[in-house]
């Protein structure tokens, strides 16, 4: 549960008006990913891509089922699901992710002699900011722009597949794919009754009562 948004949970709109079978759907594909699966990438980049998204996106250690991320972008890749755009200075997404992630376990032991995977937060962060920075110290990436990689693809895919899975909705108040219903008051600082209440400066439990009825 959010903070911000006390006693919302996005999962109360399953069976209400607020979406219809596809939506339903979708949302139940979401929540099915085994966060251990993966048909794409080879065991070494999979562990890898495992600590990339850790880093990227360090979800609450509270949390009971964490969104798989890894796991949402490997089957992106293994179906070959493009964005409809692309980006000329980088190679296809199939070639472009296991290059990167390669090119970073290639950095982890030019500079740490160890498995990316295994290096403490610090060193992690420390690898995927010169990488930002357009720093590499590998000669791994073949002539790809690792900052380009990391901006385009890394972030791109990773913050993208945070935010498209329910475990992370409740903590912006969101609800959903706007079907049927659709979101109708969009001016500032209005919403539509369906939508989650946001917690004001003492008004926690207020905002708590409000969202109990959110559906």
């Amino acid at each position: 549960m959010s903070d911000r948004y006390p006693g919302y949970d996005v999962l109360a709109k399953r069976d209400t008006p607020s979406w219809n079978d596809q939506t339903r759907r979708v949302v139940e594909r979401r929540l099915a990913i085994d966060p251990d699966a993966h048909a794409f990438f080879d065991e070494a980049q999979w562990a890898t891509l495992r600590a990339v998204c850790e880093s990227i996106v360090p979800q609450p250690k509270d949390r009971a089922c964490p969104a798989p991320l890894a796991a949402m972008v490997d089957a992106k890749l293994k179906a070959n699901e493009g964005d409809g755009y692309r980006d000329a200075r980088l190679p296809r997404q199939d070639e472009a992710w296991p290059l990167g992630l390669r090119a970073i376990e290639a950095e982890a032991q030019t500079r740490f002699s160890a498995p990316f995977h295994e290096l403490d937060g610090a060193r992690r962060d420390e690898i995927l900011r010169d990488l930002h920075e357009d720093r590499p110290r590998s000669d791994a990436w073949g002539g790809m722009s690792p900052k380009l990689f990391f901006e385009t693809l890394l972030l791109h895919d990773i913050v993208g597949a945070y935010y498209a899975h329910p475990h992370a909705w409740n903590e912006i108040g969101y609800g959903g794919p706007a079907s049927p219903r659709g979101y109708v008051r969009l001016n500032t600082d209005r919403r539509d009754p369906w939508e989650a209440a946001e917690a004001k400066p003492g008004r926690a439990e207020e905002a708590r009562r409000e969202n109990a009825r959110v559906g």
